[in-house]
């Protein structure tokens, strides 16, 4: 069966939007970097502005094994970019009045409805109490409800997420029950108090199903990637999109990228997997239509997936008392990097650029993947930017986020 891929994006000349272009090609040269020095096999990097590209470069092979060029129309495990597209899709129910971000989560999924909290003990023997409140919809979008992701390392609930089976990456199966039993474990902290990443958006996807009333890959192509017209944003590589999946690889420490999930027989062709907060594959054009609808305020080609207002909500820090994540986030990558930031509904947030020492703009939101992909919306400024890989783990080279955003923010002239 054919898929038509999303055209791409016409280009346009920097200058007419006040960026420099010589400046501006220092973006494209730091992306073609990491394949010419040998850490990454290939990269297609992005920058808009008003919904215009100003670049976009492609660089290196798609599948290294097989001698295939990066194209304008190569497929990407986006991985967590998938999050805030859920998110959309939850904001969505709440514009429409099905769901509040104060609702409690057990009044769509009961298997929440008396959870506990690991407050010592071991794996084996944890010691929990009772939450002191229900998780909100809200704590989900900001991930502070206390729940976990079997991929980290930081607390005994981790281990507990690995041995329960309950495995973010786990394909096939069936969403409900993979999210009920989620529910049987403890969580990390009491919801509503502390920052840590988790499988709380897979949570989510799992509610728009329920509210909904389908399938939650079906849900989220008729809410949002059909609409902005995301046509190979799928959680299912088949037909002729083979042909344009690009391989995944592994660091390694001294050497060159090991190979993972080579993109004719990636595992993304086998069975389907659902995951608001991981599952879509995706490409450079689609994800550029996402970032340009909220740009936009919720618009794109006159049809218009949330209001401008709403919108805005999403990029405004809904941590504790306006904490950054630095001072209520549990670690994650390297420290200090989140230091003037927060967390929004379903992605990071920009919040006191000078502590933080960043070349960033107050209100960006931003998160990327784990395969080292990244995307940024300055609403301000009215830029946003999309860089694609595919190289594990995100960690590896994860100052690339701020590194592109000052690249940027340093070809603006206007």
């Amino acid at each position: 069966m054919g898929h038509a891929p999303t055209p791409g994006p016409d280009m346009h000349d920097p200058a007419d939007l006040g960026l420099d272009p010589d400046r501006l090609q220092r973006v494209a040269d730091f992306a073609k970097a990491f394949v010419d020095d040998g850490h990454m096999v290939g990269t297609d990097v992005l920058v808009a502005r008003h919904g215009k590209v100003v670049l976009r470069s492609t660089v290196g092979l798609a599948d290294r094994e097989q001698a295939v060029p990066v194209a304008d129309d190569s497929l990407w495990r986006i991985f967590s970019m998938t999050k805030p597209v859920t998110s959309v899709a939850v904001m969505q129910l709440v514009e429409e009045g099905r769901i509040r971000l104060r609702d409690p989560l057990s009044r769509f999924l009961p298997a929440f409805a008396d959870v506990e909290v690991f407050v010592g003990g071991t794996v084996d023997e944890p010691d929990t109490v009772p939450a002191e409140r229900p998780i909100t919809v809200a704590d989900l979008l900001t991930h502070t409800a206390g729940l976990s992701y079997s991929i980290l390392n930081q607390h005994p609930v981790d281990e507990m997420y690995r041995r329960a089976g309950i495995d973010a990456l786990e394909r096939g199966g069936s969403l409900a029950e993979r999210i009920d039993r989620l529910a049987t474990l403890p969580l990390r902290h009491q919801p509503g108090t502390r920052w840590s990443y988790s499988m709380a958006t897979d949570v989510l996807g799992r509610v728009v199903e329920v509210i909904d009333g389908r399938p939650f890959d079906e849900a989220l192509h008729a809410r949002v990637l059909e609409p902005l017209g995301m046509v190979d944003s799928v959680f299912q590589v088949s037909g002729d999109r083979l042909g344009r999946m690009t391989s995944c690889y592994a660091f390694t420490p001294g050497g060159e990228p090991a190979l993972l999930d080579p993109g004719p027989t990636t595992g993304f062709a086998d069975v389907s997997w659902p995951s608001g907060g991981g599952g879509l594959v995706s490409s450079m054009a689609d994800y550029h239509r996402f970032c340009t609808a909220l740009v936009g305020g919720g618009v794109l080609d006159g049809r218009r997936i949330l209001g401008g207002r709403t919108v805005r909500q999403m990029f405004v820090n809904h941590l504790p008392g306006g904490a950054h994540l630095d001072e209520v986030g549990d670690p994650l990558y390297t420290p200090g990097f989140f230091t003037g930031c927060g967390f929004g509904l379903g992605l990071a947030t920009v919040e006191d650029p000078a502590r933080g020492r960043l070349q960033a703009t107050r209100g960006e939101g931003s998160w990327g993947g784990m395969a080292s992909t990244a995307f940024w919306v300055d609403p301000a400024e009215g830029i946003h930017g999309v860089f694609l890989t595919q190289l594990l783990p995100s960690s590896t080279h994860v100052s690339l986020r701020w590194d592109l955003r000052t690249l940027v923010n340093q070809a603006l002239v206007d």
